[in-house]
């Protein structure tokens, strides 16, 4: 649900302006409102605030100085190159580089090459070593190739003469080794020496861009003396607010937030819807004049990810993931609940449908005796006008209808809170024809001619609604009709797409798990074609491979559809506006 909020305008003497901001701070409840962002961001005082702030945030993100960085990065380039030679100068054995040099000095110049070993031939010079289909070799004073022809030459590669040998490489890498510890020692010593510091002043920083948004969105009147500004205080603390604000010098007025008003938000549900809330926050906040979906699409949001993901076995893998989380990361416990909500959901689906790490519980032997109990479509196969359909896709369509209808019915509940009923009778009538044509479907052939005439005059009346009573401000009986005749084309079109798009929760679910279970063949398979004492080993590693690549796709799926069928399908026929500013309080950080 929405926090309902009260409006407060405050008209302060400017002596007594700072001291009231340090009072509204310390208490940490009023929501300031802004300025348009275009007049405050362009003020030069606070452009050098941001710019500070995002300087201390990267500072403290990177945990170090740019110059200390840039000596680790250094070291770490110089161990990378170091290895690099190292295993060049491996073909070459164990030499020293210094009797090279010697031998240049006394005039003797040795050539490095290698190529294909098929094509090598012994006047070449002398063999090194011979490596992965290569010959190493060296030449003394060897008036290179001149008797070769081209097309063997060009197999022939000269090799710069190496710097140092393998083992001068590696004595390297260990000494610049030692050069890293001592660099990440002084990014250690840096953060110890700092961070406190750095945070206190990023805190600090935030406080001073707060004070300055506020202030450039205060106005001045009688010629600075006066200074006015607005905030927005949860009616759950005004209590608090106004003994502040009674003990204070200033001018202040109480009201009730208008349409006009951009008025904060505050989500405040129960325990499982608040755990929803991150989903709702990534498509947009409602508006003040709404209602707060979140606690009407979490069951779904739940139910569509436990359809989608579709096997019991991931659905443990989730809720033991979540109960971990919950113990050893206390700060994400919220997410842990979620992952146990939406572990358990998953495990229920998978067992009602038979699926359980791929493996279809209906031919394990031990479970004879309850198979029939399955959801599949073996057991509960559907038969609509001639035709058999699996009943997880019939039970999908049947969520999404009820979904979409429990959306109609939330949009005429939000416009009759908000603007009165006769500008959600439209709606309603959409809502009440829908609902009188799915009785009239289901029970089609039992009803009597009083229940049947009673269908035709409720489905006359919301007829007339629909094509004369479009919108209630529209005088022009012609333009209701338009609206009417309009409205009806992008009823009919859309509410069949949205009812076909809940089949994509039967398909992903059904999906997975025939992968799974492909899997599962293969390891099987792949483990019996291998002896006996070491054909678990590929078993093993098909099954771990198989299942975490299976797992992820699932998981990914399972988000991102029910996100789409609560976005797009929910929130179209909720007639969810958003747009809503979340309430950020004037308050100490």
């Amino acid at each position: 649900m929405i926090t309902q909020m009260k409006k407060y305008t405050f008209l302060v003497f400017h002596r007594d302006y700072e001291p009231f901001l340090t009072q509204l701070r310390d208490l940490g409840v009023v929501h300031i409102t802004q300025k348009a962002a275009g007049l405050i961001e362009n003020d030069e005082n606070l452009q050098a605030a941001l710019q500070h702030e995002d300087e201390l945030r990267r500072l403290i993100n990177q945990g170090a100085t740019d110059q200390l960085l840039a000596e680790r990065a250094n070291v770490e380039q110089s161990i990378a190159e170091a290895k690099q030679a190292a295993a060049q100068a491996a073909v070459w054995g164990d030499f020293d580089a210094t009797r090279i040099q010697e031998l240049k000095d006394a005039g003797y110049t040795l050539r490095f090459y290698s190529c294909p070993t098929s094509a090598f031939q012994e006047e070449w010079g002398v063999v090194i070593n011979n490596k992965e289909g290569k010959t190493y070799f060296v030449q003394v004073d060897n008036p290179t190739f001149q008797d070769i022809d081209s097309e063997m030459l060009e197999k022939v590669t000269e090799i710069p003469a190496p710097e140092k040998s393998e083992a001068q490489w590696n004595q390297e890498v260990e000494n610049l080794n030692g050069l890293l510890a001592a660099a990440n020692a002084r990014i250690e010593a840096w953060k110890l020496a700092n961070m406190e510091r750095l945070q206190k002043e990023l805190s600090e920083a935030r406080q001073n861009i707060d004070w300055q948004r506020v202030t450039l969105s205060t106005d001045k009147l009688a010629e600075g003396s006066l200074c006015l500004f607005e905030g927005f205080c949860p009616i759950d603390k005004e209590t608090e607010l106004n003994t502040m604000l009674d003990g204070a010098q200033v001018y202040y007025e109480e009201t009730d937030p208008t349409s006009e008003d951009n008025t904060p938000i505050e989500l405040k549900n129960n325990f499982f819807s608040r755990l929803f809330e991150p989903i709702t926050r990534l498509y947009s906040l409602p508006n003040y004049a709404e209602l707060d979906p979140t606690p009407f699409f979490a069951p779904f949001f739940m139910l569509f990810f436990g359809l989608c993901l579709g096997d019991g076995g991931y659905g443990l893998l989730i809720l033991l993931a979540g109960i971990a989380i919950i113990f050893k990361a206390p700060k994400l416990k919220e997410w842990g609940w979620l992952g146990v909500f939406m572990g358990l959901t998953t495990m229920v689906v998978g067992i009602l449908t038979g699926m359980f790490f791929g493996i279809n519980l209906e031919e394990v032997a031990f479970l004879a005796p309850v198979k029939q109990y399955f959801i599949t479509e073996t057991n509960a196969t559907v038969h609509f006008m001639g035709s058999a359909y699996h009943p997880m896709m019939v039970f999908a369509i049947m969520i999404g209808i009820f979904q979409i209808l429990f959306g109609m019915g939330f949009k005429v509940v939000k416009i009759t809170l908000r603007d009165g009923f006769k500008y959600a009778a439209y709606d309603c009538a959409w809502l009440v024809a829908l609902v009188t044509l799915i009785v009239w479907f289901a029970m089609a052939g039992s009803l009597s001619t009083v229940g049947l005439y009673s269908i035709y005059a409720i489905l006359g009346i919301c007829a007339l609604f629909i094509m004369f009573y479009s919108n209630p401000d529209r005088k022009v009986l012609l333009l209701n009709i338009g609206g009417g005749l309009w409205g009806t084309y992008n009823m009919v079109s859309g509410l069949l797409g949205d009812v076909l798009s809940y089949i994509r929760l039967f398909a992903l679910g059904l999906a997975g798990g025939i992968l799974g279970n492909v899997f599962n063949a293969l390891a099987l398979q792949a483990g019996g074609a291998c002896p006996s004492w070491i054909g678990w080993l590929p078993t093993l590693l098909i099954l771990v491979f198989g299942h975490s690549l299976n797992f992820a796709l699932c998981l990914i799926s399972s988000v991102v559809h029910p996100m789409r069928l609560t976005f797009v399908e929910f929130y179209k026929n909720a007639g969810f506006e958003g747009g809503g500013k979340e309430y950020k309080p004037f308050a100490k950080h």
